[in-house]
Parts: structure tokens; sequence; C-alpha cells
């Protein structure tokens, strides 16, 4: 398990991270999301023992993490700037990390990189920024470490090749309990992927949950009315998020009990009725909102 207990973080005047308290649980995707200057990278740094912070405590799995080279061996750090040593390969850059992670799995990396269509040696600098972000979640992922901690990993990867990130994201955590912490200031990118989600608004944690819990209290429906109807006396005494209207079709987003609003619309002649899916950014909307935020202007 990953603790973050009141860490904060200067640079001269200014609070990249302020006062901020996280718990992330072991086996679970976790998304940290935030715009940029939110104090994201800087959060990821202080938990990978990169930066220290300036006060507050950083540990996993009980131990501090700063300066703590037992700790480190358990995580891999892919940071949003690509970093490789001059003229190496990827071929070197397996060597290397072998020597770093007992566990490093050469033979996984070699068939990775033939799945990914990379030249293991070939000179990385002369890939493109999607190719080095590539090589760098397959070292990532060969490391074999109980925790990886992702700084805008799919920034710079086209639509397929996230994809096949998040497979293999999905794949290691299934067989062998990963937990990643991934930054990204795109609430869509994480949305099919993350179990919990933190949001950091100008270096403080504004905002920690569940998906699961916070999506049992907001419901999303769309229906067709046989008679003109009111909405609001409908659903009078819920809350309603949001209502639009298209013709004759009605998408209602409300927070409450489902079997209460549902049994409004049972109480009305209905032509069509339909629950959809909610998106992690209505989940947000709504929830920042009770806050005192509004995270259409903070983040979308």
């Amino acid at each position: 398990m990953i603790e973050a207990m009141g860490v904060s973080k200067k640079f001269g005047g200014i609070a990249a991270v302020d006062n901020v308290t996280a718990e992330i649980v072991d086996g679970n995707v976790f998304g940290l999301v935030g715009t940029n200057g939110a104090g994201k990278s800087t959060f990821l740094r202080m938990l990978c023992g990169v930066l220290k912070p300036d006060a507050g405590a950083v540990k996993i799995d009980g131990m501090e993490v700063f300066e703590n080279v037992r700790v480190k061996e358990q995580f891999f750090y892919i940071s949003d700037d690509q970093y490789f040593f001059n003229n190496a390969t990827p071929e070197d850059m397996k060597s290397y990390y072998q020597i770093m992670y007992p566990d490093f799995d050469g033979e996984r990396f070699v068939k990775l990189l033939k799945q990914f269509d990379l030249d293991q040696k070939r000179k990385i600098h002369t890939f493109s920024k999607g190719m080095k972000k590539q090589v760098s979640v397959i070292c990532g992922i060969c490391a074999h470490t109980k925790y990886l901690f992702c700084d805008e990993t799919f920034d710079g990867l086209d639509p397929v090749m996230r994809q096949a990130v998040k497979s293999i994201f999905v794949k290691e955590i299934a067989e062998r309990e990963m937990t990643p912490v991934i930054a990204s200031h795109n609430l869509r990118e994480l949305e099919d992927i993350c179990d919990h989600v933190g949001l950091l608004h100008k270096g403080g944690m504004l905002l920690q949950k569940d998906l699961f819990d916070m999506k049992l209290g907001i419901h999303k429906i769309q229906c067709v009315f046989q008679n003109e109807e009111s909405v609001e006396e409908i659903f009078s005494g819920i809350e309603l998020l949001k209502v639009d209207k298209r013709a004759s079709l009605y998408t209602i987003t409300a927070k409450g009990r489902y079997e209460e609003i549902m049994g409004r619309l049972d109480k009305v002649k209905t032509i069509f009725v339909e629950v959809l899916p909610l998106t992690l950014e209505e989940i947000f909307i709504s929830e920042t909102e009770v806050v005192g935020y509004d995270i259409k202007k903070l983040i979308l």
C-alpha cells in the first residue's frame, strides 16, 4: 500500500503540492487527475523518492521512500520527459534494468518489442515521441515491480497503442496484482481503466474516491414520455444534475437512489426508458460541484 501523509513541496515561493494526503490500495488502478501545473508530476516524484517532501511523509508498504533502495526496487517510474542513455538502444536499456531490477523479464522485453514493431538494436534517439513512450512502458512492465508510476503515459500514443498499453496493464493487474498510479490531465484517458481517482487542483487533493461508489449515487436516464410532462414535477425532491431535451427525447442525470428515481418514472406513461452508463467526466462534475468547484473550468 502507498501512503502519502500531509505531503507538501515548494519551489521558491510556489507551493507545487500542498498538504496532500492519499492512500493507494494494492491491486487497484489509481488515476491522478489535474490540469497542467496542478502538482501531479511533483506528487509522483515524491511517491518514487526523486523529490523529498518539505513536510509530511511518503511510505510504501510501511517504509519511507526517500533514499531507500529496498523500497525503490518495488516500483518503476515512467516520467513524462523520456530519458535514456546517450546513443542507447532498447537492448542497452534492457541490460541496464536487468542490473537495477532482479526480476526484470528479458524474454518478455524482446517479445513486447516485436509486438510493438520496435527494433531492439536501433538508437532510441531516432525514435518518435510515441515510440520512446512505448519503450518506457515496456521497460516498466518487464521490470516486474509491484508498483508502476506513470506520468502522462498515454500522451503521444496513437489510439491503437493506447488501447494496447491499457490491455497490457489489465493483464498485469489480473495476473500479479500490479498497482499502477497513472497521472493525466485528461479524464477520458482514465475512465476505462481506473478503480480509484484523485483530483489535484492548485497543489491540493480536491477529491479522492472509489469510482464504483461514486457511480452508485448518480444515474443517467434517457426517456420519451407518452404525454408532455414536467420533469421538475416528476422528480420533485430529487437532485437533477442535468436535463437535456432533443425533440421528444429527454436525457436526465439525477443524484439519488436508483429505485426512487425509476419509481418516479413508473408513475408516468413513457414510450421509452433506458439507463445509460456514466462517464468519469459526468461523475466528477457532480462530485466537485458538491464541494463548490466547477470541474468544467478546472479540467475539461
